[in-house]
């Protein structure tokens, strides 16, 4: 059972108990990420994301790292466009301990000078391990292009050259903006006295600022463009990254998106897997994926292949979204697919900390948790014909956007 509370600054506390655990996890979802940032900061979500593990005014970052060690559970956290997220899972009866250090972290990190310039150092070796994974790059240079001139479109880590130069004063002005009461949501899930433990989260987070009516940040929906991209690199494969521009995860559509990135490249009897893989042998890997914001998304597929073979490849893909496009679906890959994302998604919720990731990202963009039965309900209700005027509607070849990285071969 889910039950939903509110501090007395604002802060939203979505709590699920599961008796039949005997682990909890709990985190902390903040509305702050690249999507929020600007081209003098960009970056600046990741870098405080990394200043949080790096001391507070009770604790040094070893103290941190030794004191969840001790309670045997894991602390860690993550930036994405649209949120940062701090969390920890842990035995139940370690929760209240757990939740005392994220507190701690949340509300006195010290964001000392000297950690941060270290920290820097590693954020920039960071940007340098991106950069050598064509398979996130090829991604990331994509949707770079694609929504140039908004901030959806920035990089996560931001550039070296803006990383460099964030200051203090900076990190500590885009926290007074965004980390505050309103934006946040904390998420628990697990074993766990409900009682005790939003006593204890209220002790810890009821004292972080309240702003009244949010941050009121809007800048925008972004604008798709066509683009076609490529980045020079001296490996073995080419790896490519086809997109068209597609729905917001706030749209009634996203379950139809999710049976037809099934069908298309979701799964391993996808047509793209089963036709390209397997059949032709011309790429190790291949499948497609959604991209999805609260102002739009891309439907993306991806390959890895001979140079060589780009263009047959490339050809192959088209075909494939032709066909759907033109045909649809059959009632066959239709009735598989929505058991195949049923299980999925009942697999998928089993677990502490992925109900709480699942309860928290909700609360978050949607203002409310989302029932597995409506997300099972959803998924039942699509039809063939939803999916065939979906693909009718998005997949739009002739403005498709293309991304390429690697070793281009002779023939270019």
């Amino acid at each position: 059972m889910i039950n939903i509370k509110k501090l007395p600054n604002g802060l939203t506390v979505v709590m699920e108990y599961m008796p039949y655990l005997k682990s909890a996890s709990f985190g902390v979802w903040v509305k702050a990420g690249s999507a929020y940032e600007d081209e003098n900061n960009n970056g600046i979500s990741h870098i405080i994301e990394h200043m949080m593990f790096k001391g507070t005014r009770n604790r040094t970052a070893r103290q941190i790292a030794d004191e969840m060690a001790r309670l045997g559970g894991n602390i860690n956290a993550f930036t994405s466009k649209e949120c940062t997220s701090f969390y920890a899972t842990t035995l139940s009866e370690h929760l209240p301990m757990a939740i005392r250090i994220l507190g701690d972290m949340l509300n006195n990190s010290l964001i000392d000078e000297k950690a941060l310039r270290k920290e820097k150092s590693v954020i920039l070796e960071e940007i340098d391990m991106y950069e050598d994974s064509p398979e996130d790059l090829v991604h990331d240079i994509l949707q770079q292009k694609t929504w140039q001139g908004h901030p959806l479109g920035y990089m996560i880590s931001g550039t070296k050259k803006i990383v460099r130069h964030v200051r203090r004063e900076q990190i500590l002005r885009f926290m007074d903006t965004f980390y505050t009461a309103e934006n946040m949501v904390i998420s628990i899930a697990g074993n766990f006295n409900e009682e005790e433990i939003f006593g204890i989260v209220e002790e810890e987070f009821g004292g972080i600022r309240s702003r009244g009516n949010g941050n009121g940040y809007d800048c925008g929906k972004p604008s798709y463009r066509k683009v076609t991209v490529r980045r020079n690199k001296d490996i073995e494969q080419l790896h490519i990254n086809i997109a068209f521009d597609c729905i917001s995860y706030l749209s009634e559509e996203r379950f139809t998106l999710s049976v037809l990135n099934s069908v298309l490249g979701g799964s391993v009897n996808s047509r793209l897997f089963q036709k390209i893989r397997e059949d032709d042998g011309l790429a190790y890997s291949i499948y497609s994926y959604g991209s999805s914001y609260k102002d739009t998304g891309l439907l993306h597929i991806y390959a890895a292949v001979n140079p060589d073979q780009k263009d047959v490849v490339i050809g192959k893909i088209f075909d494939i979204v032709g066909d759907i496009k033109a045909k649809g679906i059959t009632e066959q890959e239709l009735e598989m697919t929505k058991e195949q994302i049923k299980t999925e998604l009942i697999l998928g919720s089993e677990g502490a900390k992925n109900r709480m990731n699942h309860n928290g990202k909700s609360m978050l963009f949607r203002g409310r948790p989302v029932p597995l039965s409506e997300l099972i309900k959803g998924i039942e209700n699509v039809t063939m014909n939803d999916v065939s005027e979906f693909a009718d509607r998005y997949l739009d070849i002739s403005g498709s956007s293309l991304s390429l990285v690697g070793n281009f071969g002779r023939k270019s």
